[in-house]
């Protein structure tokens, strides 16, 4: 059996690794209404937006456009975003498994990376980091999502790469999260086809329509995976620190029974010891 110092020593430790804890679930608590106040304000703006350009598809589709059709490219850009923290639980491991063993697992990739822990993993996985941008993933605004499309647009459309991708974590609930791998380029037309049949008339040509409405609705999508995966972060935070509060709690109690078991034997030693001395000099 340990002795009392040990005991004491290693439960003190504990306690003081349980108050950090709970401070940091307090914290995350406080990020996660923030920013799941921002993922719900913003959720329908990027739903209007994919069912607008979802619509214009199906009366498009013989519309010769790059964004359409994917480059000639053989490698596929992947936005993965991830934090920039640990202690989240399997948060961040979940959207690296989307790339190491999900449909991409095989295909030649570059990353672009929103938060360090993804990067990391991804670039000793392998994978060729092309871009850091893990500053984004703390406080994510709408420029962040405009540079970072226009960065991955641009290696489009000059050919470096043929698909764009993004892989981060859709905030269902606060015990819920979803991993989620989204094609953004080439757009691909997911209706049944009803109503494309009707026409639609532009006022300006319809490829330069295109121009100007695909890189929008590249953006939204980028910038609604930005909160997304905000809120789910500190939402896996919240309860991996909540369970790690419990099970030092847990242990504390453990510790303190056992050290009032070894408190006891010990006075019962010293009184066994008193009563033969005693009982000798008698």
């Amino acid at each position: 059996m340990a002795s009392m110092r040990d005991i004491k020593r290693r439960k003190s430790s504990i306690q003081s690794t349980g108050q950090i804890t709970k401070a940091m679930k307090l914290v995350a608590t406080v990020k996660l209404q923030k920013a799941r106040g921002k993922a719900e304000q913003t959720k329908p703006y990027s739903d209007c937006m994919y069912r607008t350009v979802q619509s214009i598809l199906e009366r498009t589709q013989t519309v010769k456009h790059p964004y359409l059709q994917g480059g000639e490219s053989k490698k596929k850009a992947v936005i993965v975003m991830t934090s920039n923290r640990g202690l989240a639980g399997g948060y961040n491991s979940n959207v690296v498994k989307l790339i190491t063993r999900g449909e991409l697992a095989d295909e030649q990739l570059q990353i672009y990376a929103v938060g360090k822990k993804g990067r990391d993993a991804l670039s000793r996985a392998g994978y060729e980091v092309k871009i850091d941008a893990s500053e984004m993933c703390e406080e994510p605004t709408y420029a962040d999502a405009s540079v970072l499309s226009r960065q991955v647009l641009s290696d489009f459309a000059k050919g470096e790469v043929g698909e764009i991708w993004l892989a981060y974590t859709f905030f269902k609930n606060t015990v819920v999260h979803e991993p989620r791998l989204v094609k953004l380029l080439p757009v691909e037309c997911e209706g049944n086809g009803a109503g494309s049949d009707i026409p639609m008339n532009f006022e300006a040509p319809e490829e330069q329509i295109l121009d100007m409405l695909i890189p929008t609705y590249v953006t939204s999508l980028i910038y609604a995976g930005l909160l997304q995966a905000a809120a789910s972060e500190n939402g896996a935070r919240m309860q991996a620190m909540d369970s790690a509060t419990s099970n030092a709690e847990e242990m504390i109690e453990d510790l303190t029974l056992l050290y009032n078991r070894a408190r006891q034997g010990s006075i019962t030693q010293e009184l066994t010891e008193i009563i033969a001395g005693a009982s000798a000099i008698t």
